[in-house]
């Protein structure tokens, strides 16, 4: 999965003329974010099929409130995650754990990386992605999502916030929890010399 920072004159420009009507932009706008969306359906699903029907119902659903109060006024991928994430708990609840199986999937290579200056990430960013893997599978639901969201794909922090019905300062503080978490375990790991103690 390539690593990139969102577009967001592009995202704003398809939003316009999906709200216009433009059929074109709709369809780019699927092309563009169906990827990501279902990306994090499935980390929440053992089931690939049923996270395909949810993360394609997020786009008829958008399609449907296109030009309602309802619909996407600004920040397109922050409205698709947020309707992603209402679905999966609607229709399963909130899982304990996610799946081990997608967060091997979800994982790439560059991912964890400073953000907006705010953050240093310092050892996580040295270390190697199998090493995170294991390791987390080790942290809280919610510090596994905001990781995910913050840092995989690249939402804001206001858009964070949004999504998982949080202030952006609680945002903030899961985030550097999550970090730091992340960050004691990679030292202990180190330590310990990689003895196998963090795998599955």
């Amino acid at each position: 999965m390539a690593f990139t920072l969102p577009d967001i004159e592009t995202e704003d420009r398809l939003l316009a003329l999906a709200r216009r009507g433009s059929q074109q932009a709709v369809s780019e706008i699927y092309e563009r974010y169906f990827p990501s969306v279902y990306r994090f359906v499935r980390l929440h699903l053992e089931s690939q099929h049923e996270a395909e029907d949810i993360a394609a119902d997020v786009f008829f659903q958008l399609v449907d409130h296109l030009g309602k109060p309802s619909g996407p006024r600004q920040s397109l991928r922050g409205w698709l995650f947020r309707i992603a994430r209402h679905e999966v708990y609607r229709h399963y609840g909130r899982q304990r754990k996610m799946p081990t199986v997608t967060l091997d999937e979800w994982l790439p290579a560059s991912n964890f990386d400073e953000t907006e200056g705010d953050l240093e990430i310092g050892i996580i960013r040295h270390a190697s992605v199998e090493r995170i893997r294991r390791l987390l599978r080790m942290l809280a639901p919610e510090q596994q999502e905001v990781l995910i969201l913050r840092f995989s794909e690249e939402l804001s922090l206001q858009e964070t916030a949004d999504m998982m019905n949080k202030s952006v300062s609680a945002i903030k503080s899961l985030q550097f929890r999550a970090v730091d978490t992340l960050r004691k375990l990679l030292l202990s790991s180190t330590e310990n010399g990689e003895s196998g103690t963090y795998g599955d």
